[in-house]
């Protein structure tokens, strides 16, 4: 369940804090939160696919781990894509 290319570059360009930016927090946890809702929705259909199942625990581990990092360092920034992001936190 991997993103399309122009989807995926329309969220880094959205998301990146500077130009050519692709590994910021930011943009990582924007990729992650986009594809933990299409596997969302595939597994709302499919649901005895416990393979997709443990991946999307595990992406969604990893994007909690990187917005406690993202609020460890700046509050600020992590206050913001949350915000646009329309996450509960």
């Amino acid at each position: 369940m991997s993103l399309e290319p122009a989807r995926k570059s329309e969220i880094v360009a959205k998301f990146a804090v500077k130009k050519g930016d692709t590994g910021s927090p930011e943009v990582q946890v924007a990729l992650l939160t986009e594809r933990i809702k299409e596997l969302t929705e595939h597994l709302g259909t499919h649901k005895k696919d416990f393979h997709s199942r443990r991946g999307l625990l595990m992406m969604v581990g990893q994007r909690r781990r990187l917005l406690d990092y993202l609020k460890k360092t700046d509050a600020k920034r992590y206050s913001t894509l949350v915000e646009r992001l329309e996450l509960r936190r």
